[in-house]
Formats: C-alpha cells, sequence, structure tokens
C-alpha cells in the first residue's frame, strides 16, 4: 500500500519516470513507464533488479545488442483483426524491422546463454534469457515481408507476376509520352512557341508542356492549369491525351494489385496476431528495462544486497534528483548514510532548519520506492536495503479549502490512516512530527501517536524540533534519535546525517547570522529560560565532542586496519620463505643424493677395473689417477664442496664394505684361481669372428662383430658402428638387448650426465601460462610436464590463473593422460587456491 496517491511527487519519483521516459526508443517503453508499479513481492523486485544489473553489464560491455527499430505496430495489428483491412507499406516496413529486431534481440540473449552453458562465464544474462524465452521470432513472417518490400520499404516489382506486367507497361507507356512530348517542345521550340529551355513538367499527374497564354493555340491540346502568376499555361498535347489516359488506367491497377498483395499477406498473418502482440510485449519489456539501465548508469545506480524483511542499513546514498542538480552546477551531494533494523526501528531527525532533514526524508522515501518498482538506486555496493509491504508520506502543507482542512487537520488525518494500517512490515516517513499548532499540545499528541507506532514494532524516519520527541527516543526501546550536523563557527549546515544523539535547532546562532538584534536575541533567551539555552549549549557540545571522537576513532580504525594488513602480508611473506627455505633444501638433500649416487659408481667402477685388471701396477695406478680427478672436481663444485664430508663418509663406509667382501670371498677366490684362470685363458685364445659378442678392453659397452678386415674389425654398437683393431676387442658373456646394450651393464657417457645435472640444476618447479592462448599453454605445459619427469621432480605448479576457467580445465584434461602424474589438485587457498595446479608425480 502507498499512501497518500499524490505520494509519486512528494518524493519526487514522477520527475524520474519522465527522465524513464526520455531514455526510452519507442512508445512501447514509454508506455511501460506509465504503468510502472509498486511491488512488496520479494521474487518480483529481486526478477526486475536483477534485469537491470544485468542490462547496465550489456551496456557496459557489450557492443552488438540490437536497439533499432523499436517500432510499435500494435494498433496497426490490433486493426487488421477484422477482416478486408490491410497493413499500408509503411506499417508493413514497421513490421519487418521491428520482427528483425525481436529476432535479434533473442538470438543475443540465447547465444550468450549458451556461451555461458559452455564456458561456465560469470558474465551471465539468466534473468533477460529467461525473459527471452518461447519468444515466437516468425522467421518465415520476415522472409515473406523480404519477399514483399525492398530494403527501402517499397513493394517489388517481382511481388506478383500481375504488378510486375502493370509496371512495365507503365514504364512503356511513360517512355512513349516522354518521346512525343520532346518530339513535339522540339518541334515547337524551332517555331519559336516555347522557350528553347522549357522541359515537360506534371500536373495532376499528367505530363503537360508549360506554354505562354498568348500563344497557347499554337499547340493543339488540353489546358490543365496555369501558373499563379497567369504568364504559363500547362498544355496536355492532344497527341499524349490517350497514353496519359492510359497511365491513369494503369496507375489504378498498379494501386489495386498493390492492395491486393497486402490484403492477402494481412489476411495470411491473421491467425498469429495474438503471438505477435506477445513478441511485441517483449520488445516494450526490453525498452523499458533497456531506459532504466540507462537511468542506472546516469545516476551511478546499483543492486545492493536485498533482503527478505524490513530493514533499511545504506551507505552514502543519494537523492538521485539533487545528485543531478548538483552536478550541473558543478557541486557535490553529501551522501546518507542511515540504519534501520529490529532494534532501532523508528529514527527521529532533529537538527537546524535548511539543515537537510526533509531531504534525509525525502531520500528515504524515493530510493525505497524506486527499488521496489524495479529501479537500481545510487548507493555504495555494501548497502543492504530491505523490503516494506507499506509505506506511508506526510510531508509538506495540505490545506484543503474545499474539504475544511487546515495543515494541521490534514496531519492528523495523515495520522490516523497510518496508525490504523500500519504494521510491523510498513515504514513511516513524517517532516515536522506535531507541526501546525501550539506546541506544547502539538508535541505531546506526536508523542502519543508516536507510542503507538512504536507498539506496532513499525519502520519510519520522522524530523521534528519537539523536546519531549527526543526525550521519548531516547527512553524507549525502538526509537533512536539522530541529528542533522551544522558547523557552529562557520554558520552552516554540513547535510550529514549522525545517528545516536538528537539534534539541536541552532535558533540563537541562526539568528545572529540573519542579523537579528543582539538585544531581541538576549530578550528571547530570557524569555525561554537559561536552562533550556544552556541545555541546548550542551547539546551542541556533545555533538561537537561526539564528531570529533568519532573522526578518532575512525582514524584509529584506519591504522589498525593498516596495521592488519601489513601484518598479514608479513606472515604470508614468511610462510613464502619458510615454503622456499624447505623446496631449496630439498632440492640440496636431492642433488647430494645425486651427487653420493654418482660418488659411489665412480668408486664401484675403480673397484672393478683394479679387479679386472689383476691389481696390475699400471691400470691401478690409471684407475687410482681417475678416482682423484673426479675428487678434484667435486673440491671444485661449490654445491659438492658443501657435501664433502657426507661424501668422504660414504666413501670410507664402500670401501669397509668391499674390504670385507674381499675377506670373506678371499679363501674362495684362492681356490677358484686356477680354475678361473685357466677358463679366462682358453676365451681369449678363442679368435674373433664375424657375430662375436665383444667389448673394447676397459669398457662395458656391448657390440657384435659384423667383419673382420686383415687386423681391423667392423663392431656395431646397437645403432652406431665403429672400427676398430681386434687386438683392442676382448670377448664377453654378457647379453645384447634390443639397442645393443647389456641390460645389466647400461653405459651413460658423463656428458650426458653432466647435462641432465645441469639440467635439473635450473629446473624451476613453477610455470606460468596465464594469458597464453589455449593451444600455447598447453604446449608450454607438455614441455614441462616432460622435462620434470626428466629430471626426477616430485612436484610441480602451473599458474593458470582462475579467468572463465578454459586454461585450468585444459590443463588438467592433459594431466589425465600423462602416465607420469600421480595426482592434481588447486593450491591450497592460502597461496593461490584454484588459480594455481599441483601436480605430484611418480
Amino acid at each position: 500500500m502507498i499512501y497518500p496517491q499524490n505520494f509519486e511527487n512528494k518524493i519526487g519519483f514522477y520527475q524520474i519516470t519522465q527522465l524513464l521516459k526520455e531514455k526510452c526508443l519507442s512508445p512501447l517503453g514509454e508506455e511501460k513507464v506509465s504503468n510502472i508499479s509498486f511491488s512488496d513481492k520479494y521474487e518480483e523486485v529481486n526478477e526486475w533488479t536483477d534485469q537491470t544489473a544485468e542490462f547496465v553489464q550489456i551496456l557496459q560491455e557489450e557492443d552488438d545488442f540490437p536497439a533499432q527499430y523499436f517500432f510499435d505496430v500494435r494498433p496497426s495489428l490490433k486493426r487488421i483483426r477484422i477482416e478486408g483491412m490491410y497493413l499500408d507499406e509503411e506499417e508493413l516496413f514497421d513490421l519487418l524491422r521491428s520482427l528483425q529486431t525481436i529476432n535479434s534481440i533473442v538470438r543475443f540473449l540465447s547465444s550468450q546463454e549458451n556461451n555461458n552453458e559452455k564456458e561456465e562465464a560469470s558474465n551471465s544474462y539468466l534473468c533477460l534469457s529467461r525473459l527471452a524465452n518461447d519468444i515466437c521470432v516468425f522467421p518465415k513472417i520476415v522472409q515473406r515481408i523480404g519477399n514483399i518490400l525492398s530494403p527501402y520499404g517499397k513493394i517489388k516489382d517481382n511481388a506478383s507476376p500481375e504488378l510486375a506486367r502493370i509496371r512495365r507497361e507503365l514504364s512503356a507507356t511513360m517512355g512513349s509520352i516522354s518521346r512525343s512530348l520532346n518530339n513535339i517542345l522540339r518541334s515547337a521550340q524551332s517555331e519559336g512557341v516555347v522557350d528553347k529551355d522549357v522541359t515537360p513538367t506534371m500536373r495532376d499527374g499528367r505530363l503537360v508542356i508549360p506554354v505562354a497564354p498568348a500563344l497557347k493555340r499554337k499547340i493543339k491540346g488540353i489546358v490543365h492549369d496555369e501558373s499563379a502568376s497567369g504568364k504559363t499555361v500547362f498544355i496536355e498535347p492532344a497527341e499524349v491525351v490517350e497514353a496519359n489516359n492510359r497511365i491513369r488506367e494503369l496507375e489504378s491497377d498498379e494501386r489495386r494489385e498493390i492492395i491486393r498483395i497486402l490484403s492477402e499477406f494481412s489476411a495470411s498473418i491473421r491467425p498469429y496476431i495474438p503471438d505477435l502482440l506477445l513478441s511485441y510485449e517483449f520488445l516494450a519489456e526490453i525498452d523499458f528495462i533497456r531506459a532504466k539501465a540507462l537511468l542506472a548508469l546516469q545516476i551511478s545506480g546499483l543492486k545492493p544486497a536485498f533482503e527478505n524483511r524490513p530493514v533499511l542499513d545504506w551507505r552514502m546514498a543519494t537523492h538521485p534528483l539533487l545528485q543531478l542538480s548538483l552536478a550541473k552546477h558543478g557541486k557535490q551531494i553529501v551522501p546518507l548514510d542511515i540504519e534501520l533494523n529490529a532494534k532501532q526501528r523508528i529514527l527521529i531527525i532533529s537538527g537546524p532548519n535548511a539543515g537537510g532533514k526533509s531531504v534525509c526524508l525525502k531520500t528515504v522515501g524515493l530510493l525505497q520506492y524506486m527499488f521496489q518498482c524495479g529501479l537500481l538506486v545510487p548507493m555504495h555496493e555494501g548497502s543492504h536495503i530491505g523490503l516494506f509491504s507499506d509505506i506511508f508520506i506526510d510531508i509538506g502543507d495540505e490545506q484543503s479549502i474545499e474539504d475544511d482542512l487546515s495543515t494541521y487537520s490534514s496531519h492528523l488525518t495523515n495520522m490516523k490512516i497510518m496508525m490504523k494500517q500500519c504494521n510491523e512490515r510498513s515504514l513511516i516517513l513524517i517532516d515536522e512530527f506535531g507541526g501546525g499548532t501550539e506546541p506544547q499540545i502539538g508535541g505531546a499528541i506526536a508523542e502519543a501517536v508516536l507510542k503507538r507506532f512504536n507498539g506496532k514494532r513499525t519502520f519510519g524516519v520522522i524530523t521534528t524540533h519537539y523536546q519531549n520527541l527526543k526525550h521519548f527516543a531516547e527512553d524507549h526501546e525502538g526509537v533512536v534519535n539522530g541529528a542533522m550536523l551544522y558547523d557552529r563557527h562557520q554558520m552552516q549546515a554540513l547535510f550529514q546525517l549522525r545517528i545516536g544523539n538528537p539534534g539541536s535547532s541552532f535558533a540563537v546562532e541562526i539568528a545572529r547570522k540573519i542579523g537579528l538584534p543582539e538585544d531581541v536575541i538576549a530578550d528571547a533567551a530570557s524569555i525561554v529560560g537559561s536552562e533550556y539555552i544552556n541545555a541546548d549549549k550542551y547539546l551542541q557540545d556533545i555533538v561537537r565532542d561526539k564528531r570529533y571522537w568519532e573522526g578518532k576513532r575512525q582514524s584509529i580504525r584506519q591504522r589498525e586496519k593498516q596495521m592488519e594488513d601489513t601484518i598479514a602480508r608479513y606472515q604470508t611473506e614468511l610462510e613464502e620463505v619458510h615454503k622456499a627455505k624447505k623446496e631449496i633444501l630439498a632440492k640440496a638433500r636431492e642433488e647430494a643424493e645425486q651427487l653420493i649416487q654418482e660418488a659411489n659408481a665412480r668408486i664401484e667402477n675403480t673397484i672393478k677395473n683394479i679387479k679386472e685388471a689383476q691389481a696390475e701396477k699400471e691400470k691401478t695406478r690409471l684407475a687410482r689417477l681417475e678416482l682423484s680427478d673426479f675428487k678434484q672436481n667435486l673440491d671444485n663444485d661449490e654445491a659438492q664442496k658443501m657435501q664433502e664430508d657426507k661424501i668422504a663418509k660414504k666413501m670410507e663406509k664402500l670401501r669397509e664394505r668391499q674390504n670385507r667382501k674381499k675377506e670373506k670371498k678371499q679363501n674362495t677366490l684362492q681356490n677358484n684361481k686356477l680354475e678361473e684362470t685357466s677358463q679366462k685363458k682358453n676365451e681369449t685364445q678363442m679368435p674373433l669372428t664375424p657375430g662375436s659378442i665383444v667389448r673394447i678392453k676397459g669398457q662395458t659397452t656391448v657390440g657384435q662383430i659384423i667383419e673382420i678386415n686383415g687386423k681391423n674389425a667392423t663392431v656395431a654398437f646397437g645403432s652406431m658402428k665403429t672400427t676398430t683393431k681386434l687386438d683392442k676387442l676382448e670377448r664377453s658373456n654378457a647379453q645384447l638387448t634390443k639397442t645393443g646394450l647389456d641390460t645389466k651393464s647400461t653405459f651413460v657417457s658423463t656428458q650426458t650426465q653432466d647435462s641432465m645435472y645441469e639440467k635439473k640444476l635450473h629446473f624451476k618447479q613453477d610455470i606460468d601460462v596465464r594469458g597464453m592462448r589455449g593451444d600455447e599453454a598447453l604446449q608450454a605445459v607438455t614441455y614441462f610436464i616432460d622435462d620434470a619427469i626428466l629430471v626426477g621432480m616430485s612436484r610441480v605448479r602451473i599458474l593458470h590463473g582462475t579467468g572463465t576457467g578454459i586454461l585450468r580445465t585444459l590443463i588438467r584434461q592433459y594431466l589425465q593422460t600423462v602416465n607420469g602424474v600421480k595426482h592434481f589438485e588447486d593450491e591450497h587457498v592460502q597461496f593461490g587456491g584454484a588459480g594455481i595446479t599441483v601436480v605430484d608425480l611418480d
């Protein structure tokens, strides 16, 4: 319920509707604006405001929304419901273009909905898409109109065979007349009957020749007209009269054929008129929503958090009309912060005259009414707006001579209706509560009415100057005082609302500013009494001190917030440092282990060479020299220096283990020494032939002899062939694999080992693919994962960002196909969350 009937005029909503109509593209939208309505249904208001918010997003982000040809052809469609009525060419052209616009809008919203389903994008137009569901677009009607009309809205020659024939004959006849007239004109010019620059012209649809009145008898024909000055007559020569008559007949035939075509088309679409009208209702709704979105952009309107209960928690709310008016003069509006909730439902605002109390009242009424009509409102996005079933307002002078009502009587009438109708879901807005009569009784009645409002747990904003109402707010739960601030030093209103304390009227200060004589002010002060003056002064001091401490508290809050942000940033950085430290230590351990393994391999290889050389002094010396060189390389490497003690201990343990093995096997070796020596001698004395399995002395790589040429042999080591001396080869009992290598003694060159060590040393466990296209990111991740598996990483991180989620989906689909990937998941929310994928490798 909205009370009174002129509610919209009182709060300025009528001006809002005028702004909306200016932004409409056609009468379709203007009609919707005229019928705009207040709703107290949560789902309805939520849908309206969501539609407007989505259209604001379209206006800001989309460039191809179809916003042309919003024609209202509903009157024409309703007219042709009657048999025999038809659409004329202009109406048909408007129907064609507006249907094309409807088709384009439906296609635009449907494509957006499909894209959102596929890409799971956040920028969706779900409410507008629902609005476009089940809207007919009539492609066959559009196609048929296109067959009838040209791109310029005229009936095509080939709209029907009969029309094509008529227009061909008409064109031929007019050409014949033109030629005849030119011949007659040239003859008349040569005889001096007409001037040289005269050309045929048209009068009453007939081609004629302009001739001077004195010479009109020189040309046989019919005089059709004369000029206004009487100096020229227009003669239709007798030779072309019949042809002109034929043109008239053909033009009539043409018009009849066009009417037949239009009537036939109108009859064909008559069954579809109800569906067509529904489609135009959709077009009207789109025009209306577009106008609301444009208004929202003009006044910086948005949709705050919407709650299905009576509540006002507004931050930086502004009166849109006042905002636009001040902006024209280069001024800034002072925003309003106001809160009404279950604990403080009624706000009593006091303060000086012209301090902004009424503006505050109208701002609350206008913004709440606008929002429940489906409009976006100018306030901070962190605000909360509720839902009220009734809004009552009492503002301004309601004197009525006809109804014998004074100002105060009209106020009391409004109070009576409000008390009867209001409930816990109502919002009442009263300006100058209790005014218009003797202050003492007026204040008492106002307090009694306020008590009833509070008893019904209604919500409201009330402005007053009465002290008893301020005291009532202090003593009763549910009612709270508020003050419009005033700068007493500069003697000007600040137009800022502060809730919690009552305001002062600053009557004495304002009187001094205006220039009232000081003796008058002193006399008034003595009449009212020093107690009242001091109380008002104390109230001013309280408000001033509160402003000061409020500013201090705000400053402290800001500093605390900065400190909290700084601490949080330091904690995050410290955690990152700890994490990096752990990663560095883990990497160092891996490198140390690899180094130890390499050292072990070298030691074992040296021991093996010594064994195979049967303790020959020269080969033992060479093996020890090789081991010494390797140790020297370790000493030169800074990373290996850090692990020198561990390597030395490991080598010592290996030596002790080898010595123990030697002691255990010594007896066995002595017993079998002769037998092994004899067997080895027999094997070495056997001649080498093509097909023999051999290796180069001192090496472990196994190959096969392909051919022997004298003292040289060609040997295949896997896919590589080499020629070497026979005396450098020796037989091997190892078996060849498919790659030509012994499965028990795989050979890896020092160069390859160094390359892999270098690759692992410089390998980064993170990759950033943000900003890449899908195929680029996928290729980069493929190479990255391959390298990670090659160097033996156990965990890597892929930074792809959140965005639309496309990169994240593509990368994870690829990871599912990689055998070396054991597990992947989102990074911890503290370190990036869904924007980073952590991959565990086998």
